[in-house]
């Protein structure tokens, strides 16, 4: 099982290199970080720094979307890095939550996204491509590679994951939720003629070690929250209670009142008080060692290919440092 380290671009971007070098040095081989232009720094300037000040570390966001840049401005810039540090990106990419609705734009549609997972990893491969009916091509690209990982919830995301995309992510560490994802994903992959075991599977999800269960769980309700973001648009397509979303994902937000941006992704975020500590449990891992060694050999059975861990929290260092000498050690070696 590979692992990575997600940040949010919080200034000063010194510190976010810091903690991507010090996730490095603890056998992390991936760096990602959000990417919402309003409420954080311009990750892709700082993935310059990552990669200039790592040897290994594979940088890319969780998650761009096809809406805030033109997509050969996407492709180019990462077509860029890889071309200055030797193919260390991969493009995470979903429909835009935070970064659309922020700029009070509605997320993108999938037919939109799929498309632009297409153009993108072409062009940044360097392969023709059309954007806006006008064919395109970057002509200095030599031996690029780009993967393209999709974030997805509902059944439509999933299936378009496991035709389109080269990895699926899913933000939250549900064993249970977790296999009907996978399920769906490799059967999507399947249908569509491809090698379902050659769709990575990501999962992403806050880690807080420690023996203060309930302090673990106020640092990390905010992923709850966030997560409930998502559930909400998937309740108001399909409904509370569904045959196409399971009610392990979709029942906890029934108290759900709204949503401010302003404290998204943060410890502490005031709207997440609909979050029950079972789904805070459910969602993360908290706990000693042992129990985030346990829940991620559940994960990795069921076809995790990586933990991303969210480090947003008040034991940032601690947590990096207690997976190095005794989690990945565990995950990598077993």
């Amino acid at each position: 099982m590979d692992f990575g380290l997600v940040l949010q671009t919080d200034p000063p971007a010194s510190e976010v290199v810091g903690l991507m070098r010090r996730a490095e040095r603890n056998g992390f081989r991936y760096g990602w970080t959000f990417d919402s232009a309003v409420l954080w720094q311009e990750p892709f300037v700082i993935y310059s720094r990552i990669l200039e000040h790592t040897d290994r570390m594979i940088v890319g966001p969780m998650v761009t979307n096809p809406g805030t840049r033109t997509w050969e401005v996407t492709a180019s810039t990462f077509a860029t890095l890889n071309d200055m540090y030797g193919n260390r990106t991969v493009c995470g990419i979903g429909r835009g939550d935070s970064a659309m609705r922020v700029a009070g734009r509605k997320p993108n549609t999938l037919a939109r996204l799929g498309e632009a997972m297409e153009v993108i990893r072409d062009l940044a491969e360097g392969r023709e491509a059309k954007v806006d009916g006008q064919s395109l091509r970057l002509p200095w690209v030599r031996d690029g590679k780009l993967p393209v990982w999709m974030a997805a919830y509902g059944p439509k995301a999933l299936a378009m994951a496991g035709a389109k995309a080269d990895g699926f992510i899913l933000q939250l560490a549900d064993p249970v939720l977790t296999e009907w994802m996978i399920r769906a994903v490799r059967g999507a992959a399947e249908d569509a003629g491809r090698d379902p075991a050659a769709v990575k599977i990501c999962v992403a999800a806050p880690a807080y070690v420690g023996d203060d269960l309930a302090h673990a769980r106020d640092q990390c309700r905010w992923f709850g929250g966030m997560v409930g973001n998502h559930v909400a648009d998937l309740v108001s397509k399909y409904g509370a209670h569904s045959d196409f979303v399971p009610d392990e994902l979709t029942a906890y937000i029934e108290a759900r009142q709204g949503y401010d941006y302003a404290h998204h992704g943060r410890a502490g975020n005031p709207d997440t008080h609909f979050v029950p500590d079972e789904i805070v449990d459910r969602f993360c891992l908290l706990g000693p060692v042992e129990a985030h060694i346990e829940k991620l050999r559940a994960l990795r059975a069921l076809g995790v290919d990586q933990f991303a861990l969210y480090n947003m929290h008040d034991a940032r260092e601690a947590t990096i440092d207690a997976y190095g000498s005794s989690v990945i050690p565990a995950l990598t070696t077993a």
